[in-house]
């Protein structure tokens, strides 16, 4: 049996290069390597409401900006369904059931819920529906039979908390549901790619994304704020790497063909890094570079972006036809989860 597919991302924004190295690619590759059973991405509208339910229009404003990314860097609706969340409503019900399976405690001590809070300030005033996230992406894992989730490091612990859910309904109800793995990226870098501040995770919501479709012009600016070495003052000043988010990018992107076509008096990555450690290159040269990098990069994406977006009524039958497909698969898997669980009551067999 070849795998089953399942990734998704939350539309509270635009997408940006953290999930484009975190996830997309992986995603494209896969897709196009075709050796899986089916491939879903989910626009996780609900699980974005949690802490957006009093601004429940910069969901749907950026519903469509998702499906648009998404097309944009490779995925192909042929190929792969993408289907909207809410428009899933067996999706609630498996949500329901698993909350009996999870302590409270249990899901404080999520780490990537742990750390979600501490980002958003939220203490006593957790929405129950925030607390319930694992859960709620336990059950889109498991709704659609999932044996592979390519995602970044930060969803390692909803995996693996995932996973609890499944064993623990196997155990009571018998072997229903899948056990699955998390992909991450080869390059461990692009695991978790910082902000351009510096900041150890990129976010929408601490405003230091490079979006997959700012301009050419946008994408200048905010390479050239980049986090460096504070005390790399002068150019001949020696230059410390480590925490240095410009190297943190050029470590992801810069392979030795972008060096002989934009930096060729230096061979590779580590002839530069070695260089700006003695002192002698200045931080205005290496933005320089890496803007060059990520333009053309982006080129591509940005201009198929702004083509896509001319015909928004196609976006629109992407998402209708892909959900329309999805639905079709949860409501035959809900009818097993039912019956594993005793509560298909007047059902003939």
């Amino acid at each position: 049996m070849k795998d089953i597919i399942l990734t998704g991302d939350r539309p509270t924004g635009k997408l940006h290069l953290g999930h484009f190295v975190g996830s997309l690619k992986n995603r494209v590759k896969l897709q196009n390597e075709g050796n899986y059973d089916k491939m879903y991405i989910m626009i996780a509208d609900c699980q974005a409401l949690t802490d957006n339910f009093d601004n429940p229009m910069k969901i749907r404003e950026n519903l469509r900006e998702v499906a648009l990314d998404y097309l944009a860097v490779g995925i192909d609706p042929e190929k792969t369904i993408i289907f909207v969340q809410s428009m899933i409503p067996e999706l609630a019900e498996y949500t329901f059931y698993f909350m009996n399976l999870v302590s409270v405690a249990r899901l404080m001590r999520n780490p990537t819920v742990k750390n979600e809070l501490k980002l958003k300030n939220m203490d006593e005033s957790i929405p129950s529906g925030f607390l319930n996230y694992p859960i709620s992406q336990a059950a889109d894992i498991t709704l659609f039979n999932t044996t592979l989730v390519p995602a970044g490091i930060d969803q390692e612990p909803m995996i693996e908390q995932t996973n609890e859910i499944v064993r623990k309904f196997n155990s009571l109800y018998g072997e229903t549901l899948n056990e699955c793995k998390i992909l991450l990226p080869d390059n461990s870098v692009a695991r978790r790619l910082p902000g351009i501040d510096g900041n150890n995770k990129m976010s929408k919501s601490l405003g230091n994304c490079i979006y997959l479709s700012d301009s050419e012009e946008e994408l200048r600016k905010k390479v050239m704020m980049m986090y460096t070495d504070p005390n790399h003052v002068k150019i001949e000043d020696p230059g410390n790497i480590d925490g240095n988010t410009v190297f943190t990018y050029l470590d992801v992107f810069a392979n030795d063909d972008y060096f002989k076509k934009y930096l060729p008096e230096y061979q590779n990555l580590d002839e530069l890094k070695n260089h700006y450690k003695k002192g002698g290159v200045g931080d205005v040269k290496i933005k320089k570079f890496l803007f060059n990098i990520l333009n053309e990069e982006l080129t591509p994406i940005r201009i198929k972006r702004e083509e896509l977006s001319k015909n928004m009524d196609y976006i629109d039958e992407v998402l209708i036809e892909g959900t329309n497909k999805a639905r079709m698969v949860a409501k035959e898997n809900i009818v097993k989860f039912k019956k594993a669980l005793g509560i298909n009551y007047f059902d003939k067999d």
